[in-house]
């Protein structure tokens, strides 16, 4: 929640700054921004190759069917939950098509004092790649040592992210928003942000109402019941913003639902750091609005967007544990899959964290119907 003031904040600010300040003040907010703006592009590729690498590596051996099915269930729902939000999007954003605009590209006259490039050390596909060529080898050959520099390169993007990028993003968007205002395009950015975060909250809520209301009459269960005794994990999430600090109020929950305490001690930890069907809903909710109401970006079919959904749900594998860490995991694919400019970038960081939690809520909430359903399949193997 912090972080969210603090967006707002740096909206608000960049929005004062381009309407009060003299030129030289928007030019040091955009200079920030552009040296912001590198850093997270030379980040982009380690967050996938370390985070990735780490988390195949760390799944756990000897559980045989249970790993199966937890990662087949997990990548299914946030792939289907992609799909749906993108078709969902496809039919209700063209009914505002001429009253909403969003500016992803800006042409002002604002420059920047330094011009600084920091190139990423290989591309988002070869960071992928390279993650799992790394990882799977660390998991097959049990390679400690390796899997050990795997770990601490993951620590030290995370604490870069945490201590560096996540902190700094306000003045990211602040710059942004002010070079809007001085284009004159912000006021209908932000009158599209309302209908976008509305439309992936509902999204949200409509994602779980089918998963409960569908594995409650599939299992024979009360699905109100099987909710309620989630609501304290999806609350817990929307406090913490974080799948991970949230693995406890998660377990004791699943564990309400009558899930075995051996699945759920699997099940429940892994889909923390796999199962991201709420923050693939609001990325493929806030990407489709860039591109709808962008009017220099081309609108995918569901075939050319397919793939990106399908890649999505890889390449947040063990997203980081700080706010933002889904998004961030995202920007590569977003760049060079979608064809996202920094505008178009910027945008999508801003409306991603202003619902972080709630994402990050529907994360764990769905969680526990994925160790239902790996906790019905584990009797049916023993029986």
């Amino acid at each position: 929640m912090n972080l969210i003031l603090k967006l707002i904040a740096g909206i608000v600010g960049g929005i004062l700054v381009g309407l009060y300040a003299p030129l030289i003040g928007v030019e040091l907010l955009y200079t920030a921004k552009e040296i912001i703006g590198q850093i997270i592009s030379f980040t982009i590729p380690l967050i996938i190759l370390f985070f990735i690498a780490s988390g195949i590596a760390g799944l756990p051996k000897g559980s045989g069917h249970l790993l199966g099915k937890t990662v087949g269930f997990a990548y299914g729902s946030t792939v289907i939950a992609g799909t749906l939000a993108f078709l969902v999007i496809s039919a209700v954003i063209p009914l505002f098509d001429g009253g909403l605009t969003f500016e992803a590209e800006v042409v002002t006259e604002v420059t920047s004092f330094i011009d600084i490039e920091i190139p990423p050390l290989m591309g988002v596909m070869t960071a992928l790649a390279t993650a799992f060529v790394f990882g799977i080898g660390m998991s097959q050959l049990q390679l400690e040592t390796l899997k050990k520099v795997s770990d601490q390169g993951r620590d030290v993007i995370d604490a870069l992210l945490a201590k560096v990028i996540i902190p700094a993003l306000p003045f990211y968007i602040a710059g942004v928003f002010a070079e809007m205002t001085v284009a004159g395009t912000v006021v209908d950015t932000l009158q599209t942000f309302g209908v976008v975060l509305i439309a992936a909250l509902v999204m949200h809520w409509v994602w779980l109402s089918i998963l409960y209301v569908g594995s409650g009459i599939l299992l024979k269960r009360n699905p109100l019941e099987l909710l309620k005794n989630m609501l304290p994990a999806y609350f817990t999430a929307l406090g913490t913003m974080s799948s991970a600090a949230t693995i406890p109020v998660s377990l004791r929950a699943s564990k309400a639902n009558n899930v075995k305490e051996d699945v759920a001690n699997f099940s429940v930890p892994l889909c923390a750091t796999i199962h991201l069907s709420g923050s693939t809903i609001t990325i493929v909710t806030c990407a489709m609005a860039v591109m709808f109401l962008s009017p220099n970006m081309g609108v995918p079919s569901l075939v050319g967007m397919l793939p990106f959904i399908m890649m999505l749900g890889v390449v947040m594998i063990a997203a980081p544990g700080a706010p933002g860490g889904a998004v961030m995991s995202a920007l590569g694919l977003l760049t060079s899959m979608l064809g996202f400019n920094e505008g178009a970038v910027a945008l999508m960081i801003a409306l991603y964290l202003a619902q972080d939690s709630f994402g990050t809520a529907c994360n764990v909430t769905g969680d526990g119907v994925i160790a239902l359903w790996v906790d019905r399949f584990s009797e049916k193997q023993s029986a």
